[in-house]
């Protein structure tokens, strides 16, 4: 599947695509989808959390960003303000839509989801910084006209970002492994999971070489299809920024699977890594990236959130900490979530 995706990006790339090949592509997309998390649960198996989660969410971050500079590249007005959309949308999706979910699903079926508060805190903590000196500072700044850095500004955000998300890896994998590994109810570390034998180190590559051609070819098909969506949604009558979410949730749609297959499994401390993850690599990896890319893009770049947006993403951080103190949330915390996303969804529609 993964090949068979790439070959029909190809076939497909930068052509207008009749309905019959759209629905083509979408089936192919979501065939991509579910071989992505098939092979990113085949490497995490092989080397074990917190790793299995970060080659996830790196990966399709990566790619995710590939594909804004891309568009950036493209120009127009709409790019100005790609990157601000796609990072909040992100940011909204994973710890509001993932968490959510991940906990509702975990909670419902085990009475209560348990995680381990110190690796959570810690991750929501960066994930909070790093989106409001990104995303809430330039709304503020003088140094520039309108919601953008100056460029000595988009510098050290860009900087700052690096180094925290490097800060954050080197906590998660090598000083404080065992604050990001599942928990028993009782608190003990789950240091493996036991419920298949461990893959070869040939099998592990061979699913990290398909993970990144299905990841490449989840991009790029969301990409392809694009067009149909932005003309449906201009047929509904909808705002255009519902393109974006649109496009966001297909992308994210293998760590969504692989975090409720996690949390199905009471392994939820595993599925708040791949949301909170996620949301960290596209805001430390898109930042530097958009800051390097404006250097030899035309036009403005648009960082800083409205007032709404900006209400919204402070609520989600304060939910996000009363939820991570205890260290265990019911269906309630889940509840209220998924709330907080079905706002972020409602005020795209009718901003």
């Amino acid at each position: 599947m993964p090949l068979f995706a790439v070959v029909v990006l190809l076939l497909t790339w930068g052509r207008d695509l009749p309905g019959a090949f759209v629905a083509l592509a979408t089936v192919v997309l979501a065939g991509a989808v579910l071989a992505a998390v098939h092979h990113a649960e085949v490497i995490a198996h092989r080397v074990g959390e917190p790793f299995g989660s970060l080659v996830l969410a790196i990966a399709v971050t990566i790619i995710e960003v590939a594909l804004i500079v891309t568009l950036m590249a493209e120009g127009g007005d709409k790019g100005a303000t790609l990157a601000r959309d796609t990072i909040f949308a992100a940011v909204m999706i994973t710890c509001n839509g993932i968490v959510g979910l991940s906990l509702l699903v975990a909670s419902l079926r085990h009475g209560t989801a348990v995680f381990n508060p110190e690796g959570t805190g810690a991750a929501l903590a960066t994930v909070a910084t790093l989106a409001t000196l990104s995303l809430v500072l330039p709304t503020f700044t003088t140094s520039a006209p309108g919601p953008e850095f100056s460029p000595v500004q988009l510098t050290f955000a860009a900087l700052t970002s690096l180094i925290l998300y490097g800060l954050f890896v080197t906590t998660q994998t090598v000083r404080h492994r065992d604050y990001f590994l599942p928990i028993t109810r009782q608190g003990d570390v789950i240091e493996a999971d036991t419920h298949a034998a461990v893959p070869s180190s040939r099998a592990a590559l061979v699913s990290l070489a398909l993970l990144g051609l299905a990841l490449i070819g989840v991009v790029g098909l969301a990409k392809g299809v694009s067009p149909t969506i932005e003309s449906g949604v201009e047929a509904a009558g909808l705002h255009h920024a519902v393109v974006g979410v649109i496009i966001a949730l297909l992308v994210l749609l293998p760590e969504t699977i692989a975090a409720l297959r996690s949390a199905r499994r009471d392994r939820v401390q595993t599925s708040l890594n791949l949301a909170l993850g996620s949301a960290m690599a596209s805001i430390g990896l898109t930042i530097p990236a958009v800051a390097l890319a404006s250097i030899w893009l035309d036009g403005p770049l648009v960082l800083g959130l409205g007032a709404t947006h900006m209400v919204l993403l402070a609520l989600t951080v304060v939910v996000g900490s009363l939820m991570v103190v205890p260290g265990r949330a019911t269906p309630l915390q889940g509840g209220v979530h998924l709330v907080l996303f079905a706002a972020y969804l409602e005020l795209a529609i009718n901003p």
